[in-house]
């Protein structure tokens, strides 16, 4: 089976506010852009994904990332994260209504292609599913079979509302990577230690105490 991928990425100087204490207002939109072309190019590397749509309006992004071989989708509701996605995943199914979708994060810098064909291979049984990150709070990816609804109730307590939802909860060991997403400097090291794409490891090498 093969997705097609719908990564949400808010306007960079407003993304990972809560890195403050460990990344500075300067490196702080760097560090989300390097975040998302990891993810991004991790994902199209997976045997499993088809493509991938990134649904943002920083113009830098949408060229960096396009670049990569993303489809830009502009966030036109501008109603916030669940809002975004479920726009992208409309506008996607509007050109490939046949298409298997997943919503995953913008912030997995460790992400290794393996792991994801490995989960979404497990999604693929089931009509909606999802994986929880690595704090076991939240979502790192949400999967929809064709013909149904994605329905992203990305967010705090995400893991609750997605299987309050009817999704299917992932339970797979041995994928670190896909459930690694970076909120907090905790975070970051944690990335880090699984090992991160080049375009974070470039940055996170310029913060104190991060990749030495």
């Amino acid at each position: 089976m093969q997705w097609t991928l719908v990564i949400p990425l808010k306007p960079l100087a407003l993304a990972k506010s809560r890195l403050a204490d460990t990344a500075t207002d300067a490196l702080r939109p760097g560090l989300a852009l390097a975040f998302a072309e990891d993810t991004v190019a991790a994902a199209l590397a997976s045997a499993a994904v088809r493509d991938v749509a990134v649904v943002t309006d920083d113009t830098l992004a949408g060229h960096a990332l396009a670049e990569l071989g993303a489809r830009i989708v502009p966030d036109t509701p501008r109603a916030g994260l669940n809002a975004a996605l479920a726009h992208a995943a409309a506008v996607v199914r509007g050109s490939r209504p046949d298409s298997p979708l997943a919503a995953l994060n913008a912030d997995l810098p460790a992400l290794r292609p393996p792991e994801l064909t490995r989960v979404l291979d497990a999604a693929a049984e089931f009509p909606r599913a999802f994986l929880p990150d690595a704090a076991a709070i939240g979502t790192t990816l949400l999967t929809v079979a064709p013909g149904r609804e994605l329905l992203p109730a990305f967010g705090t307590d995400s893991r609750s509302r997605h299987r309050a939802s009817g999704a299917e909860e992932l339970r797979l060991t041995a994928v670190d990577s896909v459930r690694q997403d970076v909120d907090t400097g905790d975070d970051l090291r944690a990335a880090l230690a699984l090992g991160v794409g080049p375009r974070t490891a470039a940055v996170a090498a310029r913060l104190l105490g991060i990749g030495q």
